[in-house]
């Protein structure tokens, strides 16, 4: 799939969703802030209960860009912990190493995160990681390899160039952006994750699969 072909089906998707995706999208939804489809201006008939659960799911797991098989090996795991599920659920997908390269300024969405740990340029504690499912422990840190440090994405990055698109640093990170480094200082809070869900209805459509 072509960059202008992923492009078209994040905005496609981000309106689909009511959420913006990617910085493009986010532009796009300004101006058109309904669905796509001929009918997107028109007011819907109501979503059935299982419609709007699913939607849900739907805008949690593409604002982490991961598969289906992924999303419920997490919501499984969540379910097994303390605590309420739906939150522990966020929690986990936010300890994930391509979300923590986005919250850290370095990467300007998912998708180039994903693309930065999988091209091998993140370590994590000074070891290569490229799985960017890599679940990042408390105290650990997040930082761009030697020889990746002058490219452009990431002297950009070191830049702030990516702070008009992304939400202000969580509290759960410690970040230096001029040295390409951040610390996952704790365990993230639901409250404090920016992600746009409804984090029950994901915990009610998964319980009545």
């Amino acid at each position: 799939m072509t960059t202008k072909s992923q492009d078209r089906r994040k905005v496609r998707l981000s309106r689909a969703l009511g959420i913006p995706l990617t910085p493009k999208a986010a532009r796009y939804l300004e101006k058109r802030p309904y669905a796509p489809g001929e009918h997107g201006r028109t007011k819907r008939k109501a979503d059935s209960d299982y419609a709007v659960r699913l939607r849900e799911k739907q805008r949690l797991r593409e604002q982490y860009g991961i598969r289906e098989k992924q999303m419920r090996n997490t919501f499984n795991e969540a379910r097994r912990h303390d605590g309420l599920t739906g939150e522990n659920l966020v929690e986990l997908l936010e300890m994930r190493l391509d979300a923590l390269v986005v919250r850290s300024g370095f990467a300007r969405t998912t998708a180039q995160a994903r693309q930065l740990v999988v091209h091998r340029h993140i370590l994590v504690d000074g070891q290569l990681v490229d799985r960017p499912s890599f679940r990042v422990k408390p105290g650990q840190l997040i930082h761009v390899k030697a020889k990746s440090e002058g490219t452009e994405p990431f002297q950009v990055a070191a830049a702030g160039g990516h702070a008009e698109v992304l939400p202000p640093v969580p509290g759960y990170l410690e970040v230096e952006l001029d040295k390409l480094q951040a610390r996952l200082v704790r365990r993230p809070k639901r409250a404090e994750v920016p992600v746009t869900c409804e984090v029950q209805l994901v915990v009610e459509y998964y319980a009545a699969r």
